[in-house]
């Protein structure tokens, strides 16, 4: 038996049942890492020692004849940008590269009471300014389904590690595409939850108003397992809620016959890869088989969020990467010996000239110019005034539709080096996924087939907080 290609409902079998002990399944993991990771590198960080140690007391737990819970002794990974406490969190970054977090995200301190076994943190494009895994400091992370591609980002190591089979599941964060795009890279489930589902606490802020932590995993039932684990209220977190999740548990068929799906004409145009076109249609034929009915529906601002997003994000990422100066923590000019310093300022500029790698700084001019006088208006308030209008064409296209389905990115999996020297077309791999977090929606992307061998998603997009049925649309699919 491959333990490491258990899902979490098998592994939570196989341990109640005694067919392996958590420390056999947690070697096993560690194993399949060093077998692979050395060519994927969707790890910066293996934690083996207290992995093991976390294994060790659900053994004694089941060695005791106590109840374990579902997520029990489920080793995964961690996206280097959100904390564990005594642990290094790097955000993919030169300027964190030593950092140790002296407290657990909420998200952490969650699974740390589910008793889930973590055994590392995962690559990342450096602070998760990417859609590649490409713009790591510490080096690119590999598609576990063809070497010579990327992962997608920016949670790359996170997918990549899912789907290698280094972990059971793993978080990531979803700024404007982030968990659901390398999910469909890389032919895993990973969902994008409501903005406010998830408690922020503990995530290194990139853009605040639409970053969101979510779960990758190899399938449905086990990204929703993670998920309830980690939504909830947090005090700690202004923006969570305790949401309106339905708890209704009627019959899938029951849901899919009822289910109204539209189909964005926008997303279905120009730029679209028409095998990965085929597959996403193919998929939703398959529902409208099974009762579903389809009809095309109309988002007309979606032209707009693009550069909308490429407005909100720089300039909410100027504001939130100020705090890296080279004084209160991270890599400092003054403690670089190469370096001549002679005043505070000097401490300032060099510190972030020498931390931050081009994609920040590409960031943070780009936010620091919209938001300057004179610009302000012209371009910030004006891309706030068009998110307006593009949660306004969500709200009347779920007037007529309960689920939105489209592809998650235009094509499948491109090669290493293709698109990093031009940012434009890097940005363009994240076009479907990016409205999602303009208008704080939950999405889902779950694997629809392979072009070539390489894997597709497809995109359900839901109402606030209406995760579990677009759970229910995305195990229709699955099966």
């Amino acid at each position: 038996m491959d333990l490491a290609s258990l899902t979490i409902a098998q592994i939570h079998e196989g341990l109640k049942n005694k067919n392996f002990s958590a420390t056999e399944l947690t070697e096993a993991f560690l194993s399949k890492i060093k077998e692979r990771d050395g060519e994927i590198h969707a790890y910066l960080n293996v934690m083996e020692e207290s992995a093991k140690k976390q294994a060790r007391e659900v053994d004694k737990k089941i060695a005791a004849g106590e109840e374990i819970g579902i997520l029990e002794g489920a080793p995964c990974a961690i996206k280097d940008n959100i904390l564990i406490r005594g642990e290094k969190c790097t955000s993919g970054s030169k300027i964190l590269e030593h950092y140790v977090a002296p407290y657990d995200a909420e998200v952490i301190k969650k699974l740390k009471e589910k008793g889930v076994v973590f055994l590392g943190k995962t690559n990342l494009d450096e602070f998760a300014m990417g859609s590649s895994t490409e713009n790591s400091a510490f080096g690119p992370t590999r598609n576990p389904h063809d070497l010579k591609r990327v992962p997608g980002g920016s949670s790359g190591g996170s997918a990549a590690a899912v789907a290698a089979n280094e972990c059971a599941f793993a978080l990531g964060s979803d700024t404007g595409g982030s968990i659901r795009q390398p999910a469909s890279f890389c032919g895993v489930v990973g969902l994008k939850p409501t903005y406010g589902a998830v408690s922020r606490y503990g995530l290194m802020a990139m853009a605040s108003s639409l970053d969101q932590i979510g779960p990758l995993a190899k399938n449905v039932e086990d990204c929703k397992m993670v998920f309830e684990a980690i939504n909830g209220r947090d005090p700690k977190d202004s923006t969570s809620s305790d949401g309106n999740f339905r708890n209704s548990n009627p019959s899938q068929a029951d849901e899919i016959r009822k289910l109204r799906i539209g189909l964005p004409k926008e997303y279905f145009a120009q730029g679209l890869d028409p095998k990965v076109e085929k597959l996403v249609k193919n998929a939703v034929q398959k529902l409208a088989a099974q009762g579903a009915k389809v009809e095309e529906i109309s988002l007309p601002h979606t032209k707009y969020a693009l550069p909308c997003y490429y407005i909100i994000m720089p300039s909410e990422v100027s504001a939130n990467l100020a705090r890296y100066d080279g004084i209160k923590y991270g890599y400092s000019a003054i403690s670089d010996k190469r370096l001549a310093i002679s005043d505070l300022m000097d401490v300032y500029l060099k510190s972030r000239q020498n931390g931050f790698g081009a994609e920040p700084r590409r960031r943070i001019m780009l936010g620091t110019y919209a938001l300057s006088a004179g610009y302000y208006d012209a371009y910030y308030l004006k891309a706030q005034k068009v998110r307006t209008e593009i949660i306004n064409d969500f709200k009347k296209a779920f007037e007529k539709v309960d689920v939105i389905i489209t592809p998650t990115a235009p094509t499948p999996a491109f090669k290493i080096g293709e698109k990093v020297s031009d940012p434009l077309r890097m940005y363009l791999a994240d076009i479907y996924t990016i409205s999602v977090n303009l208008a704080g929606l939950p999405a889902i992307s779950v694997p629809c087939g392979k072009s070539e061998n390489l894997p597709v998603g497809l995109q359900i997009i839901g109402k606030h907080f209406s995760e579990d049925l677009i759970f229910e649309a995305a195990s229709a699919i699955e099966s």
